[in-house]
């Protein structure tokens, strides 16, 4: 079996730079002084970038105040602890206690981590809380990380998302071929069997990459985000649906021998806190977004649908590389299997009860 730094863990280097930014003498064991104890949060966010960002602050706040202070959280944005894409492999490693970040970042360690934060024309925000919490995924989730000394929550979630930003129309699936395009999870791999190149890029580095020629097509999150780092200022074209991410979680990574230490009422709290900021964020996200694509009316901004053949031609790629994910991989095959047969029963419910009523209303 691999070790966690052959298959892409933090470097020497990267945990020494943490040891430097967080205090050398306080990386063996969260700080405790007179039953006070201090926790380090890793993110993969830019400080309080709205939705993420946001959420992360909020968590390791909504922990201070419910503990009356025996608990703190500080938080480090992208870079200061350590970088974007580590924040799994600190928390592990005992870097850092706690992380914000999203789980699909995982997938090439964890091929079965990308079901955790949404998968291309799979579960709706509900729906995949109703699984999580209902239908077995966290038990699964539980089970996929407790090899690595991690216990994971969801902890906030910036709702359905958008297509992405292109500095071209898309009028056909000519239009995508050639095109680099900044994604992540298996919706880049859908877009590169479009015929596009998809990159993987860190939050924060997003805006410049599209404003520097980089990449030539942008896909984050929703309006309220995306427009917060600026990406309706450089690609005019906004499309959806957003086959390729239908649900935001956010994922709080805890470390087991870190919340094991704790108190039973802060390990309660910690989960509690964790539970209050996934239904905020998602509450956030839906009154945000909706302000935001309103505000987009009046700009030079050109909202528009993905052609019909475009997306048809995703959902034959997204199947074909869902079977690929999994072939091999027995624990990826079985939460797949998991999330398939919620995908089932739960959209039976949807396709009777939300979508024929948004059809009703707007009718």
């Amino acid at each position: 079996m691999k070790t966690i730094s052959q298959r892409g863990g933090l470097s020497r280097r990267t945990v020494i730079a943490g040891a430097v930014a967080a205090g050398a003498a306080s990386l063996a064991a969260p700080a405790v002084s007179q039953g006070l104890v201090r926790w380090r949060m890793a993110t993969s966010w830019p400080h309080n970038l709205p939705g993420p960002g946001v959420s992360a602050r909020r968590l390791a706040e909504r922990i201070g105040a419910l503990s009356g202070g025996r608990l703190t959280v500080e938080v480090f944005a992208a870079g200061e602890l350590v970088p974007a894409f580590e924040v799994f492999d600190a928390v592990s490693q005992g870097v850092a206690e706690m992380g914000h970040t999203a789980s699909f970042f995982w997938q090439g360690k964890i091929p079965a981590a990308v079901f955790f934060t949404t998968v291309p024309f799979g579960l709706t925000p509900p729906e995949h809380v109703a699984w999580v919490e209902h239908g077995g995924g966290q038990a699964l989730w539980d089970e996929l990380y407790a090899p690595f000394g991690i216990k994971p929550f969801m902890a906030g979630n910036t709702g359905f998302q958008m297509g992405g930003w292109f500095k071209r129309p898309v009028a056909s699936p000519d239009d995508l071929k050639g095109v680099s395009i900044r994604s992540a999870g298996l919706g880049a791999e859908v877009f590169r069997r479009l015929g596009m190149t998809a990159v993987a890029i860190p939050p924060g580095e997003i805006f410049q990459a599209l404003q520097s020629g980089v990449v030539d097509a942008v896909e984050f999150l929703g309006p309220f985000s995306d427009i917060a780092l600026g990406l309706d200022r450089v690609a005019p074209h906004y499309l959806w649906p957003s086959f390729n991410k239908p649900n935001g979680t956010g994922e709080a990574l805890v470390s087991i021998p870190a919340l094991e230490a704790l108190d039973p009422d802060l390990r309660a709290i910690v989960a509690g806190a964790c539970a209050m900021e996934a239904a905020a964020g998602l509450a956030e996200a839906d009154w945000m977004n909706g302000l935001a694509i309103a505000r987009l009316a009046g700009t030079d901004v050109r909202l528009s649908e993905f052609p019909r053949d475009v997306v048809m031609a995703a959902r034959a790629a997204a199947s074909d590389v869902l079977a690929e994910l999994v072939a091999g991989d027995a624990q990826a095959r079985r939460v797949m299997e998991s999330y398939e047969a919620a995908r089932s029963a739960l959209g039976g419910w949807s396709g009777r009860s939300i979508g024929p009523f948004l059809d009703a209303r707007t009718s």
